[in-house]
Order: C-alpha cells, then structure tokens, then sequence
C-alpha cells in the first residue's frame, strides 16, 4: 500500500529540524534559546516576553524571523548566523538512515525554513553529507517561510521539480498544506498523527522515518 503510493515519485523533499534527526536529540532547544535571547536584545524586553514574542511570530508568520523582519527591520543574514550558532554534538550519525535515504531512486533534496549552511552542518553531524542533490534554506525562498505559499512555489521553480512528482517529508503539519495542494505525496514525521479531523492534508503519518523508508 505504502510502496505503490510512492512509485511516481521523482523528487524527494526532506525537511531538516526534527525530522532528519529526533526531537528527542533536542538541537532545536538550543537555537530556541539563541531566538528568545535575540528577541531580548532586539526589543529591549525580559525573557518571558521575549519568549512569547518569538512563539507568537514563529505561530503567525512561519518563522520567527519573519516576525522580527516584518515588525523590526531585522537583518536575516546576522540573525541567521547568530541563533545557528550551537553546539551540534547532541547529532549521531545514522547509517541506517543514510542507507534508506541513499535508496530512494530519483532526486533527494533538503528544504528547511532555517539557513543552507546550518542544514550542511546538520547533515555533517548526521552522517549525510553529500546525500543530497540540493539543500534549500530559507535564503533560497528570499526569506519567505513555509508555510507560506510564495515559499514554496520559489524554491520548487528554482528546483525545477514538478509537484505531482515529488513527496515531502515534514514534522510541522501546517507545511504540509501547500505541498499536499499543488499535489505532492505528504509525509508527517512526529511522535503521534493528528487528529483525524486535522489531517486532510496528510497522506501518511509515521513516528520512524528510517522504518517508513525501508518500506518504500
């Protein structure tokens, strides 16, 4: 069943943070952090607000810098350089994933709302480094986010891949929207699937990402 959804595909797109390694290695908490503490400096407010901030733009613009950008006159390219600016040896190689990935026939892409070169360093520390045809960052979408469409339909043409031949793989279901809507095969990797009333853009569901691509 799995297998036969999947042999149209052509183009695979992998988001990075917590789905290219587990939330449970917690890299993410760590530029989180670097976030809250340049919302800090930025507004000239204390952490717990700081704190809001950032989850308040991160809810309604895609990223936290999108908020920042639009609200603040940020700078992306500072700000990028600054919060990717962490201590990555929480990441573990993964040779099983590399194989499964490595086995996947067509292209394979990353496409992440964070920068390429972190992305680079991420896959580094995972062992998968020159796995990849292309790795987006948000750079490469003129600093437009998913789930925003214009994101999407920027990197997607520079790509060149078509849509209804392509599959993304992601763990933030709300970037799933836009791909499942200009017909790509959705794969939400997380823990637990969303309610089913939630998950109309969601064509599968898995909380093992080296397991769902061994089945493949």
């Amino acid at each position: 069943m799995v297998h036969a959804s999947f042999q149209h595909v052509e183009t695979w797109v992998f988001d990075l943070d917590n789905t290219l390694y587990p939330p449970a290695m917690r890299l993410f908490e760590q530029v989180d952090a670097n976030m809250t503490r340049f919302v800090m400096r930025m507004t000239g407010t204390d952490h717990a607000e700081a704190d809001r901030l950032r989850k308040k733009y991160w809810l309604d613009y895609g990223t936290t810098l999108a908020g920042l950008m639009m609200h603040h006159g940020v700078d992306p390219v500072p700000y990028l350089e600054e919060v990717h600016a962490i201590d990555f040896s929480a990441l573990a190689p993964d040779p099983a994933l590399r194989a499964a990935i490595s086995r996947l026939p067509g292209r394979r892409i990353v496409y992440t709302n964070g920068s390429a070169p972190y992305a680079n360093q991420v896959l580094e520390h995972r062992g998968l480094s020159g796995l990849f045809d292309a790795v987006y960052g948000v750079e490469h979408a003129g600093y437009h986010p998913k789930p925003q469409p214009q994101a999407f339909e920027t990197v997607f043409r520079a790509d060149g891949l078509a849509p209804s031949r392509a599959a993304m793989f992601e763990d933030d279901p709300r970037n799933l929207r836009v791909p499942h809507t200009m017909g790509m095969r959705t794969v939400h990797v997380a823990p637990a699937p969303l309610p089913a009333g939630e998950s109309g853009h969601i064509d599968h569901h898995t909380d093992d990402l080296n397991a769902f691509l061994g089945r493949l």
